[in-house]
């Protein structure tokens, strides 16, 4: 299977091309340049580095956020116009999902990245017999309020953070205060497109291929639009 993996859920997003299992190449965003300019340019110039092609795509794995809302968006409608010009089958991801299966051991996993605004994008996951588990919603949260919630649900119990930013989470007093200082971060590099093709790939081998036209995002919050226009007085009518 060859598949070719989009992750534009925040600045740090990046492309890849798997094939068998394995990762052939990938390019990461690492500049502030907009996805609408930047992501097609990526996947040429990762094709022509690796001599693949699009009639080649076996699959096309996209993480579905949470995350801004413009990019995810630009990742999702992009590889929706892949799909039906190509005749390729995709599989839509959580990007939090593809973090907390890097904890491969079983137990308790709480993934989390920056969202801005003093808050994180969060999820916490129960790993039983190699199955991970969702617990609860994935949610926009305070640090401090996410450590309380999975000390709540976990108790005594090891939790294992995974995270792309452990400043922001393990920078606030609830950690230590919940946690003590023997805590760690597994931490996360930029460019999770590879983690995202696997789940994509582990998925789509189960016959759990996503519908084109059902292909969403999961932003957890509004969009900033939203919001204020919900905010404000004004309505049309």
């Amino acid at each position: 299977m060859i598949s070719l993996c989009i992750d534009t859920s925040d600045q740090f997003g990046s492309v890849a091309v798997r094939a068998n299992g394995r990762s052939m190449g990938m390019c990461l965003h690492r500049e502030m340049e907009d996805y609408s300019t930047w992501l097609l340019p990526a996947v040429d110039g990762l094709f022509k580095e690796i001599g693949k092609s699009f009639e080649e795509l076996d699959l096309l794995a996209v993480a579905t956020g949470p995350g801004s809302f413009t990019a995810v968006r630009v990742g999702l409608c992009t590889v929706k116009a892949w799909a039906e010009v190509y005749g390729k089958q995709l599989v839509g991801v959580s990007r939090l999902e593809a973090m907390a299966r890097s904890a491969s051991a079983d137990g308790w996993v709480a993934a989390s990245y920056d969202a801005h605004r003093s808050q994180i994008f969060a999820g916490l996951y129960r790993r039983t017999a190699g199955n991970l588990q969702l617990i609860e919603e994935q949610m926009v949260i305070a640090p401090d309020e996410f450590v309380a919630f999975v000390k709540k649900a976990a108790g005594e119990e090891a939790v294992r953070w995974v995270t792309l930013a452990p400043e922001v989470i393990g920078g606030h007093e609830e950690w230590t205060k919940q946690l003590g200082s023997e805590a760690q971060f597994i931490a996360c590099e930029p460019g999770l497109a590879n983690a995202i093709g696997e789940l994509a790939e582990e998925k789509a081998a189960r016959g759990e291929f996503t519908d084109v036209l059902l292909l969403d995002a999961n932003y957890v919050r509004r969009s900033d639009a939203e919001i204020y226009w919900k905010g404000s007085s004004y309505r049309v009518g």
